[in-house]
């Protein structure tokens, strides 16, 4: 038997433990009751998004960009399709460097948008430039932490 996972729930941040055995059963918050996985990339501020880093056992894959950058705009909706694919053995979030700078200076984003991958909270792999989401999905896929 496998320890259980310990996931932050992306609607009210609460750390939860959940075996990795029902990661596919669609487990809900023991706090707020909301799904921990919708789906869907979770918009995250700085309190938010250092709370995902440090208390999730699954590995982080973060989108960095800004609302006025076009190329970020195209690659939006390729990003929410891998949410879907890649959910619930990786959370995807997102995190608008305008709203947000103080993370875009800490981990160096220079151009967006940039992919930051993480895992036991640390940068494993980066890429920058818009992706499909085939193209993410490899990406992600060459990167990804195994288990040991």
């Amino acid at each position: 038997m496998t320890d259980p996972l310990h996931l932050c729930c992306p609607h009210c941040q609460a750390v939860n433990r959940v075996p990795a055995a029902k990661l596919e059963q669609q487990p809900r918050c023991g706090q707020c009751h909301e799904p921990l996985f919708t789906g869907k990339p979770v918009a995250l501020t700085g309190q938010g998004f250092e709370r995902q880093l440090a208390r999730s056992d699954i590995p982080l894959l973060v989108d960095f960009w800004a609302p006025w950058c076009g190329p970020c705009r195209t690659m939006a909706p390729q990003f929410e399709q891998a949410a879907s694919r890649l959910e619930p053995g990786m959370r995807l979030c997102k995190i608008d460097t305008e709203a947000e700078p103080a993370i875009g200076n800490r981990f160096a984003i220079r151009s967006i948008p940039t992919l930051v991958l993480f895992s036991g909270g640390r940068e494993v792999a980066r890429q920058s430039g818009a992706m499909g989401m085939q193209d993410i999905l490899r990406w992600v896929d060459a990167r990804r932490p195994r288990p040991a």
